[in-house]
C-alpha cells in the first residue's frame, strides 16, 4: 500500500465527529441525487442558488473553510463566465462562453453537495447506509471503494503536480513552452498512479471484509436524528422558495 494511499484512509471522516453531528449516510445520498437531478433538469437553472446555499451552509456547518472558499471561486467564475462577461462585453465569443458557464454553475452546485459527501462519508457509513437499504453486495462495495479512490487520486495528483513544478511543467507558461511533454509528464504517472492506488484499495477491501458473504456489523449503525430532519427541513423551505419567488439567474 503506497504513501498516499495510507494518508487518505485517514482523510475523508472523523468517525467521532460524524457521530457528534449524526448525519445519517443515506440523508446525504438522497440529498445528492435530489439536488444533481433537479439542477441537470429542464429549467433547473431556478434550484441552483438554492443548490448553492445548501452546499455553502453545509461547509460552513463541517467548519471546511477551504471547500467553501473552493465553492464559492468556482460559482464566481461560473457565474462571471455565464452572466458578466456577455453584460460587459457583449460579442459571439462571450455569447458563446456565456453557455458553458451556465451549464457549468449546474455542476458547481451539484459538485458543492457532493463534496460534503465526500468529506463526510467514510466508506464504512457508506456500506452500512447501502446495506440499510438492501442494496445488492457488488454495487455497494464498488461505490464504497470509489469513494475512497477520489481522495487518493487526489492526493497522487498533487505529488505529480509537484515534481512537475520542480521542472519548470506547470503554469500556463510551463504549458505554452513545452504542451506535449506537460501533458506526457502529467498523463502517464497519474494513469500508473491511479491502477496502483485501485489494487492497493481493493486489496485492502477485501481484507476489511467487503467481499466477505457475512453481514458485517456497523460500529455507528445509520440512524436518522434531529441532523436529518433539520436538513430536510432547510431543503424544503429553499426548493419551496425557488418555485414561488423569482429566480435571479433567469
Amino acid at each position: 500500500m503506497t504513501a498516499a494511499t495510507t494518508t487518505a484512509v485517514r482523510v475523508p471522516v472523523d468517525v467521532l465527529t460524524a457521530r457528534r453531528r449524526g448525519l445519517d449516510p443515506r440523508t446525504k445520498i438522497v440529498l445528492l441525487v435530489l439536488v444533481s437531478g433537479l439542477v441537470m433538469a429542464p429549467g433547473g437553472l431556478r434550484f441552483v442558488l438554492p443548490g448553492i446555499l445548501l452546499a455553502v451552509g453545509l461547509a460552513v456547518w463541517d467548519r471546511a473553510w477551504r471547500r467553501l472558499a473552493t465553492l464559492l471561486v468556482m460559482v464566481g467564475a461560473m457565474w462571471l463566465i455565464g452572466w458578466g462577461l456577455p453584460l460587459l462585453w457583449p460579442n459571439i465569443v462571450t455569447a458563446t462562453l456565456s453557455l458553458l458557464g451556465v451549464y457549468g454553475i449546474r455542476f458547481v452546485t451539484a459538485i458543492g453537495v457532493g463534496m460534503h459527501v465526500v468529506a463526510t462519508t467514510s466508506p464504512t457509513q457508506l456500506s452500512a447506509g447501502l446495506r440499510a437499504w438492501h442494496v445488492p453486495r457488488a454495487i455497494a462495495v464498488t461505490l464504497a471503494v470509489m469513494l475512497r479512490f477520489f481522495p487518493v487520486v487526489a492526493i497522487e495528483a498533487r505529488a505529480v503536480l509537484d515534481a512537475m513544478r520542480l521542472r519548470g511543467l506547470t503554469g500556463i507558461g510551463g504549458f505554452l513552452r513545452h504542451p506535449l511533454r506537460s501533458i506526457e509528464r502529467f498523463t502517464v504517472p497519474m494513469i500508473a498512479a491511479s491502477l496502483r492506488a485501485g489494487e492497493d484499495l481493493s486489496a485492502s477491501a477485501i481484507l476489511r471484509g467487503l467481499g466477505s458473504h457475512r453481514v458485517p456489523t456497523a460500529m455507528i449503525p445509520p440512524r436518522f436524528g434531529i441532523a436529518d430532519l433539520l436538513l430536510v427541513l432547510a431543503v424544503a423551505a429553499l426548493a419551496a422558495a425557488s418555485l414561488l419567488l423569482p429566480s435571479p439567474l433567469g
